[in-house]
Parts: structure tokens; C-alpha cells; sequence
């Protein structure tokens, strides 16, 4: 069929307008057409009365999440302006609410409205309403009252302008974000909770309300921090701290590049060291900087190098000792910045990191003078944070040197393996997607597997005796046992340490597994079993990867074996037994238990463990996980009562029937 060719030409151009520029493409404003965009959209309107409210014109604000998902900011600020703008030829609710690129914040650095804005482009107000289903407004100032109405980014009726003799101004705004712009709009109470409580920690003194709704009910949380900052880091570390609560502030002129206009910067900082609490939050004009930028960047440069001065004039480094790193800091550091600036440059719209020269320069001199200062004045703090400093860091080369001792022992290359591995047996085949390891119980299983196996795509690796209990045992013990390192080793992909403690231990690549099926077989009796179990413990706790990936197999091997003259039959159960017994009803047949794996003929063991066309494997089944961990505890773990309990009520079926008579 001839390919339909579409001609681009001049006409194939096209400009978006109005509320598409927004609703066709929100991730472009807001960063995300899902709920993280829309969560965006919601601070864009909370951010402009913050901005209010900093510049001392109100002190409250009220947030109302409503069961169908819309959303209401109100502040008591000055009331945002609407009327007729001469200026510009144009009523301020169309360029407020309907044109990008326009406000009142564009002056920040030449005396204008605002001095420390959160808002500097224009985008917000008019994005959320563009984005909304709706969006209704209410606007006291001037003595008159305002309303507005807007459905899916138009205006609808113009502009409503009443009088009004209250003595109260401000501006209420009711929208319900748009299902068909947001993928998701169901933004949850956290969000609310945790962005006020940010603002009230930067915006000292400000009273935030958050009201949800619940039925005909509303439930109200406030949420204010009367000294900023301090009263926040004062929360987190409560007084179990090495330092007590340090409140550095300062205010600062320069330019990023000296072409560039001068600019004012004032920062506040709270500081302390703390063995139990860790943090570091950056805030530039009350925007919480989860990406940091110039403030992470100043932070590392000025503590590094301030306590390393201090640690090398009180002699405290050993001999040839290195340096320390700021990892090794901020493991005890509890730091809240809150910054503002007349000049910002975000690295986005989303206003989670900023990129200015000047800032991240000032910050960097100022912290390292005020460390400096305060080194002086409190030694016997300084020293503290010293020691701490340097524990952290020779504890982190320990774990890293332990960590590479441990890689070097689990991984080793393809063509080292088979000789560091005793009586391994590697198959031919260099290709992982066929290849299979079946791990046996003892040197006598390893004969008959040997001699049953295809040994083309076929691997055989014996375990010697009882493997450690990886469930009750620490990371050191395991990794010194011989058995479980040769095992991590054939396997070849690494471990997964899920631990806080060893997180520099993991190696885990499911690219390097040299298998395509980890088979365990062992011999169906009682330390068949425990055998069985022991590896899948460890299998289950270092690379449960291997697991959720349907890598890990179990071979069932026949209880009993019921020979005729015709030929061989297996059972695998009781009845399976049964039912064969029925169908060779009036043969002759001899019935014997199954013996051990290394007591079966290779014939027999290639025909019910080994070929993949008779053989039987159970998979391991990632939903099986959970299960598996609280059964492994019960019979394994520390948990004697539970365990004791279990046995009371099952022990009788795995007890054989006695006659006492």
C-alpha cells in the first residue's frame, strides 16, 4: 500500500492562544500534567498571599480542600487589583487572569510592590485559572466589593464591582482544577499540611488555617511559628542535641556578573549538631528549593572547609589521615536556610533550585566567617563537632573498605569462578538465557546429577552440609561462611542488602545472573526440606530480586517409585500413589519409598528431576513473598511463642501414624 505523504508547508505552523497555551500543555508551566502538576497550580495561588501577608499586609490565610476536589485560598491582604488600568489600556482582572506574562512583580529591584516575591513571572495566576473547571473570585479593596467567574479559562459575565463598607479587604479564590488538563486532581491532605507548614517555618509569624471538608463538617488545623526558623529546628532536634540552636542572619549587595544590576540578599539560617536528628531544608522568598542550587552548594563549601581548618589546627587528624567530606558532616548537621533576594533565577518555573552566582558566593562567606566566629567563642562545641565529624568519617572508610572486600569476595569474573568454587560443575554453555544451576544437597547427589545432567546447558553446584540460617544471622557472619559465598558467587549477580546500616554493601545487578533458572533440589525427606528452606531463606533475604524476577525454581523429586513389567511409574504425593495403584489394578508391581538423590540411577534422575520434558519445577512466586518471610520467622526466627504455638496446633501432620495398641 502506498505511504500517504503530508505535505509541510507555511500553513503547517500554528500558535496556541489563550487558555490552551496552558490546558494543552501544563507540563510545560507546571511540570507535570499529573497530580504532581496540579499540586503546582494550587501553591501558584497560595504563593501570591504569602506574598502578601510578608509584606505586612495580612497575617492569616485559610486553605479549604472541599470533597470534590476543589480548592479555596483566602487572605486579608490589600486585595488584588482589578478595576480599569489606565497604563495599560486594559482591565487588571484580563491581564491578572487571562494573559501570561503579566503582574504586579516585576519590579522587585527598583522599589515595586513586592521586595522578596515568591511570584516574578507572571505565569501562575492566570496557569491555574487557564487549568481550572472553574474558578470563582472575591475581591474587598478600594471600598468596593469584586467578583468574577470563570469556566475552563474564559471569562464569563465580566466583571461584577459592588459597594462595599466592610472594614476588611483581601482576596478569596474558589477554583476546581480541570480532570481533563491534570490526569489526576485528587491532591491529598498531606500536601496541603506539609506546603503550610513549610511556609509557616520561613514566614515567621503568619497563621496558616488549613479546613477540610468532611460531610457538612469542616476540620481546622492552624499552623504557625512565631520565631521562624529557630522554633522549627528547635521541633525537629528537640534538646537532646551535641549544640544548641545557632540563629545566623545577615543582608548582602552584589551582582552576579558585573554587568548585571546590583542586587540585595538577606539570609537567615538555624543551625545545630545533632546525633539523632538530621536535616537540611533550603527556602529563597519563602519557595521551599527541593533540588537546593547556590544554597547546597555554599552549605557544602563553607562547613567542609571551616571544620576541616578546625580539625587541622587542634591536630585531630591522625597521621596521613585523609580529609573529611561533607557526607561525613552532614550526619550530624540540622540546618534550615530561608534566603530572600530583590533578583532570583530559578532554574524552572517549579522553583525548586536557584542558580544565582551572587547568592551561592555570599552564603559561602558568610557561613564560613560565622563558623568561624563561633569555633572561637564556643570551643568546647567545636570540639564536639569535631570528634562527631571525624567518627562519621572513619566510620563511612570502614563501611567502604568492608564494602569493597565484600564485592572483590561475591563477584568474581566467568573465568575465574569454576576454579575458586571447589567441585562446582559449569556447563558449555555461555548463554545466560538457557543456562540452569541446580544447587544439590552433598557430594552424592552431585554424582547422579553429574551423570543425569544435559551438559550442555546443565550446571551442577553441591552445598556441603547445613547452610547458616541467613534469617537470625548479621552480614558479617553470613559473608564470612564459605557455603554462601560460593553460592553468591555462581550465581554471579550480587547481593541486595536492605539495611540502612550496610546500604553501601549492595552490588545487585540482575544483568549479571549466569543463569536463566536456579533450580534447588534436594531430597524429599525431613533435611531435604530444611536444606530447601535454608537456601531459599538466603536467596530470600540477599537477592529477593531473583525471586519477584521468577528466576528461583524447587525440583520435586518422587516419594515413591512402583515399578511393573511394563514399566517405571513416580509419585510425587500420597495420591498420586493411590491413583497409580488404581490404574495398574491387577499388575504385578514392586513399591519402594524414594531414596536419596545420590542413590538414584541417572537414568531415573534425568527422566523425573532433570529433563525439561518430564521434569517437575515449582516456581517461586514473587506473591508467595510475604507469606514465605512470616513463615521463615515463625520456624526460624526469634519469635519462640509463636513458633511453640505452631507446632501445638500442626505438629500431628508431619508426625508418621504410631500404633500404640
Amino acid at each position: 500500500m502506498a505511504k500517504t505523504v503530508k505535505e509541510y508547508g507555511n500553513d503547517s505552523i500554528t500558535q496556541l492562544k489563550g487558555p490552551d497555551q496552558v490546558r494543552l500543555r501544563p507540563a510545560v508551566i507546571f511540570g507535570s500534567d499529573g497530580l504532581e502538576g496540579c499540586e503546582h497550580s494550587v501553591f501558584e495561588i497560595i504563593s501570591n498571599s504569602i506574598d502578601e501577608a510578608r509584606e505586612g499586609y495580612g497575617k492569616k490565610i485559610i486553605v479549604t480542600k472541599y470533597s470534590d476536589h476543589s480548592v479555596e485560598v483566602q487572605d486579608f491582604g490589600r486585595g488584588a487589583p482589578v478595576d480599569f488600568n489606565n497604563k495599560e489600556q486594559q482591565y487588571n482582572y484580563v491581564l491578572l487572569f487571562e494573559k501570561l506574562y503579566a503582574g504586579g512583580k516585576y519590579n522587585t529591584n527598583n522599589g515595586g510592590d513586592y521586595e522578596y516575591s515568591i511570584g516574578l513571572n507572571g505565569l501562575g495566576l492566570a496557569s491555574t485559572q487557564f487549568s481550572s473547571e472553574y474558578m470563582d473570585v472575591e475581591i474587598k479593596r478600594d471600598g468596593h466589593k469584586y467578583n468574577l467567574h470563570f469556566e475552563k479559562g474564559f471569562n464569563i459575565g465580566g466583571l461584577s464591582k459592588e459597594a462595599y463598607s466592610g472594614k476588611d479587604t483581601g482576596t478569596r479564590i474558589k477554583w476546581k482544577p480541570d480532570l481533563k488538563v491534570f490526569t489526576d486532581i485528587d491532591i491529598p491532605s498531606e500536601y496541603f499540611i506539609d506546603v503550610l507548614r513549610r511556609q509557616a517555618v520561613v514566614n515567621a509569624g503568619i497563621v496558616f488555617v488549613f479546613r477540610e471538608q468532611q460531610g457538612a463538617k469542616f476540620a481546622e488545623t492552624e499552623i504557625s511559628y512565631v520565631n521562624g526558623i529557630t522554633d522549627y529546628i528547635g521541633e525537629i532536634t528537640g534538646e537532646d542535641t551535641l549544640t544548641p540552636v545557632q540563629t545566623w542572619q545577615t543582608e548582602r549587595k552584589g551582582r552576579d556578573r558585573e554587568d548585571k544590576p546590583e542586587y540585595k540578599v538577606k539570609i537567615n539560617a538555624a543551625v545545630c549538631f545533632s546525633n539523632k536528628k538530621q536535616i537540611k531544608e533550603y527556602y529563597h522568598n519563602s519557595s521551599w528549593l527541593e533540588h537546593g542550587g547556590a544554597p547546597e552548594k555554599a552549605v557544602r563549601n563553607a562547613f567542609v572547609y571551616q571544620i576541616d581548618a578546625y580539625i587541622k589546627q587542634q591536630n585531630k587528624y591522625s597521621k596521613n589521615e585523609s580529609k573529611i567530606t561533607f557526607q561525613d558532616v552532614e550526619e550530624c548537621l540540622a540546618l534550615v536556610i530561608s534566603s530572600f533576594s530583590t533578583l532570583t533565577s530559578y532554574e524552572n518555573q517549579t522553583k525548586k533550585s536557584i542558580t544565582n552566582k551572587f547568592i551561592q558566593e555570599a552564603m559561602t562567606d558568610f557561613f564560613k566567617h560565622q563558623l568561624e566566629i563561633y569555633f572561637i567563642e564556643n570551643k568546647v562545641e567545636a570540639d564536639k563537632i569535631a570528634e562527631q565529624v571525624l567518627i562519621n568519617k572513619r566510620s563511612r572508610e570502614r563501611s567502604e573498605k568492608e564494602r569493597i572486600n565484600i564485592k572483590n569476595t561475591l563477584q568474581t569474573k566467568g573465568s575465574d569462578m569454576v576454579n575458586r568454587v571447589q567441585k562446582f560443575v559449569d556447563c558449555r554453555s555461555k548463554d545466560p538465557s538457557e543456562r540452569e544451576v541446580f544447587i544439590v544437597e552433598g557430594d552424592s547427589a552431585l554424582g547422579s546429577c553429574k551423570l543425569a545432567r544435559d551438559a550442555n546447558f546443565q550446571a551442577i553446584m553441591p552445598v556441603r552440609g547445613k547452610i547458616l540460617n541467613c534469617l537470625k544471622s548479621e552480614y558479617d557472619k553470613i559473608f564470612k561462611s564459605e557455603i554462601i559465598t560460593d553460592l553468591i558467587r555462581v550465581l554471579g549477580c550480587g547481593v541486595e542488602v536492605k539495611s540502612k546500616a550496610n546500604k553501601d554493601l549492595s552490588t545487585f545487578s540482575l544483568e549479571n545472573l549466569r543463569w536463566n533458572k536456579v533450580i534447588i533440589c534436594t531430597d524429599a525427606d525431613v533435611d531435604g526440606f530444611h536444606i530447601r528452606t535454608l537456601i531459599l531463606t538466603m536467596i530470600y533475604r540477599l537477592m529477593p530480586t531473583l525471586i519477584s524476577e521468577g528466576k528461583v525454581f524447587i525440583a520435586e523429586t518422587p516419594l515413591y517409585e512402583i515399578n511393573t513389567k511394563e514399566k517405571p511409574y513416580f509419585a510425587y504425593d500420597e495420591k498420586e500413589k493411590a491413583d497409580i495403584l488404581e490404574m495398574i489394578e491387577g499388575q504385578k508391581y514392586t513399591i519402594q519409598r524414594s531414596k536419596g538423590l545420590g542413590e538414584n540411577q541417572p537414568d531415573m534422575m534425568n527422566l523425573t528431576t532433570m529433563n525439561p520434558e518430564t521434569r517437575r519445577l515449582i516456581r517461586v512466586l514473587p506473591e508467595d513473598a510475604e507469606q514465605t518471610s512470616m513463615m521463615f520467622d515463625m520456624l526460624l526466627g526469634d519469635n519462640l511463642q509463636g513458633r511453640k504455638e505452631y507446632i501445638s496446633e500442626n505438629g500431628y501432620l508431619y508426625i508418621d501414624d504410631v500404633d500404640v495398641s
